[in-house]
């Protein structure tokens, strides 16, 4: 997400109010765990009859295996596909479809295995097998039946998302509903069925030519993380490598399924009009009985130290240029920093890029900051993007930016300038506090990544007691050569070089 991040907003948000007033909030919240490992997380809003419901699973494509990359993602293209009970006209006849189907499709790769020696004609009729089985196993469903399910009794909002760091599901439901909620996810988590897999793989295909391979910025995204890491999969894309996700299987989504989506591996945030004994009582009744099983085996990868990178894509289209520098995870105690440094270098006509490159210089159309790229929780990257302006370079770009990074080393932030980007950041946030499904997305999140969801409000303190100094001292420390990785569309020659001298290789 380009910008600064929600979650560290609504942290700041927290400054708003007194001490009082947040152990008032904190006493809204209720959390328990069931006996399987699965945690609920509880805010009791009742201003209106609607209630937030978001499911956090702790994995994300960052835990896509090698050669099964997109494998997140396609778990949240299946999301909704429904269960053993909702979505089929005959669970029994389907289930034999499916695996009719399944049986087909390995006798097709096994000939295309082959490689050379594989016999054309024959994988022909093997397709044919294998769209007739499709078919075969389509007449035995009621597509869209969850989703309906949802609409039908008032649920908004419904979605799913993968991101690097987790793949979570949400919508909102009327208050009187809430059993619903409790079935249906429930069922999903405990008995999904992954229907129509061939076809979502086909759109997931789809996906990436619209999205990313016609797309400047998403395709130079793409190649400045492939470069800047080496070792962590923060390298590899959300959406996958086109040739993996052509060749990925449900066996492949069933089996990241049993690793990640476990009980002890999810939390589920509840948030509106909800009553605390009931969804208890509820969650009992329809989590309980899925069996806890151990939970999946953390990251160990460290990305090496590789010293300064480039990489350069040529294509018809406009210029731009992305450069990142590696930075440490959100735990780390610089985290909040970055964000106050992004909202002064970048933050809309105030920020420095855009009176500096943009009104000043003129050498630049379109700037933009992103603190943290493309998640947070393992080493990332803090990323500057600059559209030149017609008849500039790429290059005299790049020196500008490193010019600007060393205003941060030559002296530490005005007093006026860090007031300001502080004051428009509790402004934002607290138009937004009131919002049910953005607290039900950062309880969870806040509860993964820090082990306590009241992280969401004491790190504000982190925020208020930064100084200048402090800002200065982060800049200086990461805004190296070392950790940067330079990476450039152009449709002439245009090279970027990476500098020496004050600032260049060290």
């Amino acid at each position: 997400m380009i910008g600064l991040r929600f979650g560290t907003l609504l942290c700041l948000g927290a400054l708003l109010l007194p001490a009082q007033e947040l152990r008032e909030y904190e006493s809204k919240v209720t959390e328990f765990t069931l006996s399987n490992g699965l945690h609920f997380i509880l805010l009791e809003r009742h201003q209106v009859p609607v209630v937030s419901f978001r499911t956090y699973v702790n994995a994300g494509s960052a835990q896509d295996p090698a050669g099964q990359t997109g494998l997140a993602h396609m778990l949240e293209r299946l999301a909704f596909k429904g269960t053993e009970s909702v979505g089929t006209g005959n669970w029994a006849a389907e289930k034999k479809a499916l695996e009719d189907l399944e049986a087909a499709y390995d006798r097709l790769e096994q000939e295309r295995n082959q490689g050379l020696r594989a016999n054309p004609s024959k994988i022909a009729l093997l397709e044919a097998d294998v769209g007739a089985a499709s078919a075969a196993a389509l007449k035995e469903q009621n597509p869209g039946e969850f989703a309906r399910a949802i609409q039908e009794n008032g649920g908004v909002g419904v979605s799913c998302h993968a991101t690097p760091d987790s793949i979570e599901t949400s919508y909102d439901l009327p208050s009187n509903r809430i059993e619903l909620w409790f079935l249906l996810e429930s069922q999903r988590l405990a008995h999904p069925v992954f229907r129509d897999f061939y076809t979502e793989r086909q759109l997931a295909r789809a996906e990436i030519r619209n999205t990313v391979e016609s797309r400047a910025l998403p395709k130079l995204q793409q190649a400045l993380l492939a470069t800047a890491f080496a070792a962590i999969p923060y390298r590899n894309p959300v959406l996958g490598w086109p040739s993996d996700v052509a060749n990925l299987r449900p066996s492949g989504a069933k089996a990241f399924f049993d690793t990640y989506y476990v009980p002890g591996n999810i939390v589920i945030a509840i948030v509106g009009d909800v009553d605390p004994a009931n969804a208890r009582r509820l969650a009992d009744r329809y989590f309980g009985a899925i069996p806890a099983k151990p939970l999946p085996p953390l990251m160990h990868t460290a990305e090496p130290p590789m010293g300064p990178k480039s990489v350069a894509l040529w294509a018809d289209t406009q210029p731009l240029l992305l450069i990142g520098y590696q930075r440490p995870g959100d735990t780390s105690r610089d985290d909040a920093a970055f964000d106050l440094i992004r909202m002064i270098l970048a933050d809309g006509r105030t920020g420095w890029m855009y009176n500096d490159l943009v009104e000043e210089k003129r050498i630049a159309q379109g700037v933009e900051a992103i603190a943290t790229f493309p998640s947070g929780r393992y080493v990332n990257l803090f990323v500057l993007t600059v559209i030149p302006a017609r008849d500039h370079t790429l290059e005299e770009n790049r020196k500008a930016l490193d010019d600007l990074l060393a205003r941060f080393e030559s002296k530490p932030v005005d007093a006026g300038t860090l007031a300001r980007v502080k004051n428009m950041v509790r402004g934002r946030i607290a138009r937004r506090l009131g919002s049910n499904q953005q607290l039900a997305a950062l309880l969870p999140s806040y509860y993964v990544t820090y082990g306590d969801w009241r992280k969401l409000f004491t790190v504000a303190n982190d925020f208020d007691h930064l100084t200048a100094e402090e800002l200065q001292r982060v800049a200086v420390q990461y805004f190296i050569p070392a950790n940067r990785t330079i990476a450039y569309i152009t449709n002439v020659a245009q090279p970027v070089t990476l500098p020496s001298g004050p600032g260049g290789p060290q």
